[in-house]
């Protein structure tokens, strides 16, 4: 959420960021927030001037009533009640004000930095750099879930009557795969200096608005009935709300975490043979890291989390590549992001696997996360996240890359602790 006072100032920079990340139906939004700021700003001086009549005249009625002139006192007193009923009016129309303003600021995208490409969806993102080089073998690659199978790794028809479609059961050594690499990443960080975190697996509403905008809301959230309660859709949303209306020492910055959590998603609209299995799924366990920083210091800190995780795919055999998000694949908050996408020897081609994303003051402002700096100045964080690790792709990028010929999955060797020594899983016809 953007300063209102830049707003006001600077309204046709707003615009043109609006124009930028094609959204021109917002483009009212902005001029109409500036008058309802000025009605509302006047109804506060109003407000204040009749408060400072009120206490005017009540002092006087006191001094009237002291002096034995009670008539003239009781019309003082009919002067205050009047004030008090249109000050009650203000009041009313600024909390009306409050809101319509609030709402409207909520929806106006945040200023995308200066180096973002401009470009209307996600066709148009940058590739930035490859790391790694991406093999295709001489051997076919069957598709992840039958790849899992062959492992009885997975268990999609019994799941679908569990629960529906978008779950699933993992079994054996597929299973145990998957815990390891969560293991794995959530080591990888603490070395790197994170505070690992679990944290709380629902948030109430005041944080999922405070993190997020209304459309990636709708899209994602799964409400919990009768409870001012949302089932996390990323553990960065609950990890940010940790920081929720607080005022953090400016020495004690920054603060960087890593957490583990399930998430929850609805996945709506229909999706292609590439998206099924488990790539886009309502429950996922994910690794996540997240930063509360000095706003100068949030684009070295940018560079840092996107550069984890790359590290962590290289450090397991995994191509990777980086790929700027254009302004039109912006969500609302963000200033800048990257994705990072492994590569998929089946496909041939690289598919996304984590983002890191620089929200500067928006969620600060949003949820008041403030700082209080050495010269006692107060002022908003930036804030940061990025995926360290999503098994559910992941596993899908590691069965790929790290597939035999003889139908067995190599185990790279930083990942053989977790996984008892084991240097590979064999398919259980094989076994």
């Amino acid at each position: 959420m953007l300063d209102l006072k830049f707003v006001r100032e600077n309204p046709e920079a707003v615009k043109q960021n609006i124009r930028n990340k094609f959204q021109d139906n917002k483009l009212p939004l902005v001029d109409e927030v500036i008058e309802l700021d000025e009605l509302n700003r006047a109804a506060k001086q109003e407000g204040d001037a009749l408060r400072a009549e009120r206490n005017k005249l009540s002092k006087q009625i006191g001094g009237l009533m002291g002096q034995g002139k009670r008539e003239e006192a009781e019309e003082l007193k009919k002067q205050v009640t009047a004030a008090s009923d249109h000050l009650a009016e203000l009041e009313e129309k600024e909390r009306e004000l409050d809101e319509k303003i609030k709402k409207i600021m909520m929806t106006i995208p945040n200023i995308i930095d200066p180096s973002v490409p401009i470009g209307k969806d996600d066709s148009e993102n940058v590739e930035v750099q490859r790391y790694g080089e991406p093999v295709v073998p001489d051997f076919e690659i069957p598709y992840h879930t039958d790849i899992m199978e062959r492992f009885d790794g997975i268990d999609l028809d019994s799941a679908r009557k569990v629960a529906g479609n978008g779950f699933y059961y993992l079994m054996g050594d597929i299973a145990r795969l998957h815990s390891s690499v969560i293991s794995y990443a959530r080591d990888f960080m603490i070395d790197r200096g994170f505070t690992y975190c679990v944290p709380p697996f629902m948030i109430r509403s005041e944080v999922v608005t405070g993190v997020m905008s209304f459309a990636e809301m709708d899209a994602m959230m799964y409400k919990i009935e009768g409870e001012d309660l949302y089932l996390i859709g990323t553990s960065e949303h609950s990890m940010i709300g940790k920081f929720i209306d607080t005022i953090i020492p400016e020495e004690s910055l920054p603060k960087t975490l890593t957490s583990y959590s399930p998430c929850f998603r609805k996945e709506k609209g229909a999706h292609g043979l590439e998206e099924r299995g488990v790539y886009r799924i309502h429950q996922f366990e994910k690794q996540e890291m997240i930063v509360v920083c000095k706003p100068e210091e949030s684009m070295e800190w940018y560079d840092k989390l996107w550069q984890n995780t790359v590290d962590l795919f290289r450090s397991l055999d995994i191509p990777v590549r980086t790929l700027e998000c254009c302004s039109g694949d912006l969500a609302d908050l963000k200033v800048k992001s990257v994705d990072v996408e492994a590569w998929s020897p089946r496909q041939k081609k690289y598919f996304e696997v984590g983002s890191c994303s620089n929200l500067g003051d928006a969620q600060a402002r949003r949820l008041k996360i403030r700082v209080n700096g050495e010269d006692g100045r107060k002022y908003f964080a930036h804030t940061l996240n990025n995926t360290v690790v999503a098994p559910p792709r992941m596993l899908i990028a590691f069965l790929e890359n790290n597939l035999q010929a003889d139908g067995s999955v190599r185990i790279p060797e930083l990942l053989r602790p977790y996984m008892g020594g084991m240097e590979a899983i064999v398919p259980k016809d094989k076994k």
